[in-house]
């Protein structure tokens, strides 16, 4: 299954995949407030086994450091990313936490993936799919067996995310949208960074941005 919540100044969505029968997750984008995450998990009797980051920006990823400081004593998390998002995840200007955060905030993947790269992790088999245009090394994670799709910023319920900050880019979106996420299927469940839950099937039909000249 897949629980969320949201946090941070701009209500970015943090979820958690869980393996039903062993209890381990992932958590994708920690967003902030690792004690509201660090509670969820120990509330819920989870094991964290990896964190997976969808991009850079510091909306998603403010609350790492805090997270695995309170875990160190417990367990020591692996942290994904694709290898095309080096260079945000570590200049704090590109990733406008300096900025829009008052601090400067960098993360240190543990594995940097290649575009449709699988892994494992909790039991479950991810997916990276490069998606740039939000960010040049964003990437969602599709989850076959669960037939979900982790989109951050990529795309979102009804609309995409914007392109206007630094490393984006609106032709390299267009085309992502066109050769990443058209051909999903249409009842893979989305998963967005921020708003709500939707389908491949249901953005075909009604995001102006997909299918459509914009």
């Amino acid at each position: 299954m897949i629980r969320s919540v949201v946090l941070g100044p701009v209500q970015t969505n943090v979820y958690f995949i869980i393996n039903d029968a062993t209890k381990e997750c992932v958590i994708a984008d920690p967003a902030d407030s690792p004690e509201v995450i660090i509670r969820l998990i120990k509330e819920n009797g989870l094991i964290p086994a990896a964190i997976i980051l969808t991009h850079g920006h510091y909306d998603h990823i403010a609350g790492i450091a805090g997270f695995l400081e309170g875990l160190k004593d417990e367990v020591q998390l692996p942290i994904y990313a694709a290898e095309t998002e080096k260079r945000l995840l570590k200049d704090v200007d590109l990733n406008h936490s300096l900025m829009s955060y008052g601090r400067g905030i960098t993360v240190d993947a543990d594995v940097f993936l290649k575009d449709g790269e699988e892994f494992e992790a909790a039991g479950i088999r991810f997916r990276c799919i490069h998606t740039p245009g939000h960010t040049e090394g964003s990437c969602c994670y599709l989850i076959e067996d669960m037939k979900a799709l982790i989109s951050g910023d990529t795309l979102f319920e009804g609309s995409i995310g914007r392109t206007d900050l630094p490393t984006g880019s609106m032709s390299v979106m267009r085309q992502t949208l066109t050769d990443k996420i058209m051909p999903l299927e249409d009842d893979i469940t989305v998963y967005p960074g921020h708003g709500g839950i939707t389908t491949i099937g249901d953005e075909k039909r009604w995001n102006p941005f997909l299918g459509g000249d914009f």
